[in-house]
């Protein structure tokens, strides 16, 4: 009898939990200070000399969609090795995913914006052509030199993919991260009103947001030092698979 690991990795409560906070971690980098505020820059940048008219807006939509998957190719490159190297130090992924969530824990703090000497990006002396063009190359620059300064929230996920031990999870893990990063890139793009409002009521309560999202971090920290975020995953996996039909 053939088994599906996706759906293993379901019913196990892996995914169930992790993929949500992966989600929810993409959102708060993209609410970060070192994004949000550079959010009408990389549009711009992307789209080129795209105009207010509907050819215009598709050209943005089109290099914002280019751009987010440059970013991807990184953070999903990434999430996966972090899944690899779990799987090569199973034997002790319970004591490092305690020792790790240390790490988180500090993340968290560097969020609140303690230890701001962390909070730096890295200028890689890259200029891509404005437009179509150097979208996706953007996206790379932007994943390699933000890094730093999103590494509070990547971390938590690279430290989740790490945990799962598997390169596919690692991977599915960081596509979940880049959708909740990209897609306010791209409701933005769309011109949705109700988007860019919200960035502009983001922008004034800057403080709360990262407090919110420090908080988060510090949490997930805190379950997995305890080993808590282990038996959490447990407890979903057991209830899932009591709701899996007979046939």
């Amino acid at each position: 009898m053939t088994t599906n690991p996706f759906a293993d990795a379901i019913l196990s409560g892996q995914l169930a939990l992790a993929v949500p906070v992966a989600l929810l971690a993409g959102v708060v980098s993209f609410l970060s200070p070192c994004v949000l505020p550079l959010v009408p820059g990389y549009l711009g940048y992307v789209g080129g000399v795209a105009g207010p008219d509907r050819s215009g807006r598709g050209r943005l939509v089109l290099g914002v969609l280019l751009f987010v998957l440059g970013f991807t190719v990184v953070f999903v490159a990434g999430s996966a090795a972090a899944g690899a190297v779990g799987f090569w130090l199973i034997r002790w992924r319970d004591l490092i995913t305690q020792l790790m969530g240390i790490v988180v824990i500090a993340m968290g703090l560097v969020f609140v914006g303690r230890f701001t000497v962390l909070q730096r990006t890295m200028k890689w002396g890259i200029t891509p052509r404005t437009g179509l063009i150097g979208a996706p190359l953007l996206g790379i620059v932007f994943a390699l030199g933000w890094t730093p300064c999103i590494g509070p929230t990547l971390a938590a996920i690279n430290l989740l993919s790490f945990q799962s031990g598997s390169v596919w999870q690692g991977a599915v893990l960081g596509v979940a991260y880049c959708v909740g990063l990209g897609i306010p890139f791209l409701l933005v793009a769309l011109g949705a009103g109700w988007a860019s409002g919200a960035i502009r009521a983001v922008k004034r309560h800057m403080r709360l947001v990262n407090i919110i999202g420090g908080a988060i971090l510090i949490v997930i920290g805190l379950l997995m030092v305890t080993g808590l975020w282990t038996a959490l995953m447990t407890s979903i996996g057991a209830v899932i698979q009591s709701f899996v039909p007979l046939v």
